[in-house]
């Protein structure tokens, strides 16, 4: 199997990402699942105005179509304490679908929030404006992670946390979706999916060391953790189930970047066998047999530091 050509350093977005979400981005904004309420608030509890001011400056990287700010935004303990919201997204793509689903829809083209042309290294805001960055789905496309800590830390103002977020199929929950799992990653092609782990590197460089730490200010609530964080890290595991349906799935599978970008005769082969594995539905268990609802389990993992 060939590899995907990887970026330099020198290069801010990964090829395969660029593709495959700017051609996917509708389908991306409508398959892809949100982020439960749970994890919303555990990640309240990292964040507070730091300076003393009332409202929170968020500043959200890879924001792709803005689904996570669309939950944020709509969570009890999140709608009333952001004051402005800046999202940096690097596709073309999503930036438009941004645009539709979310500026236009959340608050009525509210200047509040905007979308903005970025990356992981190039952030356009002033230094130390941010009280929190987020990054949802996205940070293992990082492809240098020395100059994305150094740009993350010049953004943020002392004592901020740096948050991380990813939703993932839970290939241990059941049969099917291992099976699910297997067809598709075999077209990664070499990207640097989160499952393969090689976005924890960015918690071994001296930038991340020197900049940032495990533990809030001291006037921060530290959340419940789990015990495994990487260096100067605080992390979160929550398992939950969402609904699906077979047409979602394929919605979904097919969101995929590295899916997303195959030849139109590839990717009908990728939907056939999705059809046929959930057609066997080993392991399936049904929220809805009649209008062919099923569990479809998740697994979100936080991880988050703090700008020393």
């Amino acid at each position: 199997m060939s590899s995907a050509p990887s970026p330099s350093p020198a290069t801010p977005v990964h090829d395969m990402a660029a593709k495959g979400f700017n051609v996917a981005n509708d389908l991306y904004d409508r398959a892809r699942p949100s982020y439960q309420p749970s994890v919303l608030s555990w990640i309240r509890k990292t964040a507070r105005k730091v300076d003393g001011g009332e409202k929170l400056n968020v500043l959200e990287v890879g924001a792709g179509t803005g689904i996570f700010t669309r939950a944020l935004l709509a969570h009890p303990e999140w709608k009333d304490d952001v004051g402005e919201l800046r999202a940096i997204e690097p596709a073309e793509g999503m930036r438009d679908q941004f645009i539709k689903s979310t500026v236009s829809t959340v608050n009525n083209n509210n200047p509040k929030i905007t979308v903005h042309d970025g990356h992981f290294s190039s952030l356009p805001v002033p230094d130390g404006w941010a009280d929190l960055i987020v990054i949802a789905q996205a940070f293992h496309w990082c492809p240098d992670h020395p100059a994305a800590i150094t740009e993350f830390a010049r953004a943020l103002k002392k004592g901020a946390p740096l948050v991380l977020v990813w939703n993932l199929e839970d290939r241990d929950a059941v049969p099917w979706i291992a099976q699910l799992r297997d067809r598709i990653e075999r077209h990664e092609q070499g990207a640097p999916q989160f499952r393969l782990g090689l976005w924890r590197a960015f918690a071994g460089t001296k930038e991340w060391q020197t900049l940032f730490t495990e533990k809030p200010s001291p006037s921060a609530a530290l959340p419940d953790t789990d015990t495994d964080s990487l260096p100067h890290t605080t992390s979160h595991t929550i398992s939950f189930i969402l609904p699906g349906t077979t047409e979602l799935t394929v919605d979904r599978a097919c969101s995929k970047s590295y899916i997303a970008s195959l030849p139109e005769d590839e990717r009908a082969e990728v939907v056939k066998d999705v059809r046929a594995i959930l057609e066997k539905g080993e392991g399936r268990k049904w929220i809805d047999e009649a209008k062919g609802v099923f569990e479809y389990p998740y697994k979100a993992t936080v991880v988050v530091g703090w700008k020393a």
